[in-house]
Formats: structure tokens, sequence, C-alpha cells
């Protein structure tokens, strides 16, 4: 189960996220969300749990606690919407035939 965690501190990185969250259960993989052109945190991230149960444990467990001066906000992950390519209305430019 894929787990958000939101309000992290610019100092947390992707270990500190694996140790909080194996307190509760085995953590499959555990992921800062950074600025691919500054490699800054952007402030949220992933945990992935290898059961429901553990995952549940870890929501319940982790929700308001602090980590690095932050009081995270944790929740169960949703799908990333879909996203369509490109934009525009799909024409092709060139001479319009009348």
């Amino acid at each position: 189960m894929n787990i958000f965690v939101g309000n992290l501190s610019r100092e947390t990185a992707d270990a500190d996220l694996r140790q909080s969250f194996e307190a509760f259960g085995q953590v499959t993989r555990a992921t800062v969300i950074t600025d691919k052109f500054t490699s800054e945190s952007k402030g949220f991230g992933f945990v992935e749990m290898s059961t429901k149960a553990e995952a549940d444990a870890a929501l319940t467990g982790m929700n308001g606690k602090e980590l690095h001066g932050r009081t995270l906000n944790v929740s169960e992950a949703r799908p990333r919407p879909e996203r369509r390519d490109g934009g525009g209305n799909g024409g092709g430019g060139g001479r319009q035939s009348w």
C-alpha cells in the first residue's frame, strides 16, 4: 500500500522516511520527491509498505507526528490523475481549405 507523507522539512531524506515508518512494518520503498532542476525537496514524499495492515498502522501512528521539526500529514496515496500529452486543439497548422 502506498502512503502520502506531506509537510516534510527540506532536511528530510529517503532514509529518514524509511527509518520512521519501519517502526510499523516492512517498508518496500521510501522516497522524498525533489525538484528535478534544483534537487531540493518539494516537501512531500511516498512510503510503500508491504501489507495493508502495516500501512494502516503507519497511517494511524505517523499522522500528526513530528519529523525534523515539522508535523507530518499522512494519508493513503491516491492514484495520479491521468494526464493528456500535448496541448492545443489537435490542429496541425498549415493552410485550411475553404
